[in-house]
């Protein structure tokens, strides 16, 4: 795919989307933070549901940190793998609360070095908390990537790496969101929506005429 093809992409994605943002409820870096923790094999809409009894009882380090591994639980449990989940939840507060004085940190070793994230949860809160230009692969954007030809890649390195160089600077900040509400609501897994798109005749898809 030549970059002026990759450029139209983006500036219709844009256009019918000029401030895309996470699903994801959250109101400061911390509730980003555990939001995106949690959202590990889990849905936005389900790790939602989970935050908003959550979050008006503890929002902070501290106040999750005093639920304990129990407490948390009862909040969560309708998460998938929430017993994992909350034991890092509770050693990444003692953490933070230790080590970063209650802040987030803002870089990726810090962030990557809390029980619980990893590469892509640390692009995440880099994005979208402290306005970093970072691409969390997660399965839509690998798809998307790899299908359309914007970036294809044998894993979600790769295609990270790929779609850092590759992704016309003026997107940048905001090609993570694009790509991946793209992947959830039209370039979807099993059957994509090849006729609802509107990137479809830029799209390097082989078998696209299969769904069409």
């Amino acid at each position: 795919m030549n970059k002026a093809k990759r450029i139209e992409i983006f500036s219709r994605l844009r256009e019918a989307n000029p401030h895309p943002t996470t699903e994801l409820n959250y109101s400061n870096p911390f509730e980003l933070l555990i939001a995106v923790i949690l959202s590990a094999q889990a849905t936005d809409v389900g790790v939602n549901k989970a935050t908003d009894k959550l979050y008006p009882v503890a929002n902070t380090p501290e106040a999750i940190l005093a639920l304990g591994v129990d407490g948390l639980k009862s909040y969560i449990k309708t998460i998938g793998l929430f017993n994992s989940k909350a034991e890092n939840v509770i050693k990444t507060c003692r953490i933070l609360i230790e080590k970063h004085d209650s802040v987030v940190p803002d870089n990726r070793e810090d962030l990557e070095a809390l029980p619980g994230v990893g590469r892509k949860t640390a692009n995440v809160v880099l994005n979208t908390a402290f306005g970093q230009a970072a691409m969390a692969v997660d399965t839509h954007i690998f798809r998307v990537s790899n299908r359309t030809g914007i970036a294809p890649g044998k894993n979600v390195l790769e295609v990270e790496k790929r779609l850092m160089r590759l992704v016309p600077k003026e997107f940048l900040m905001d090609a993570h969101h694009w790509l991946i509400l793209h992947g959830r609501y039209t370039c979807v897994a099993r059957k994509p929506r090849c006729g609802a798109c509107i990137i479809e005749d830029l799209c390097e898809f082989k078998d696209k005429n299969d769904y069409l």
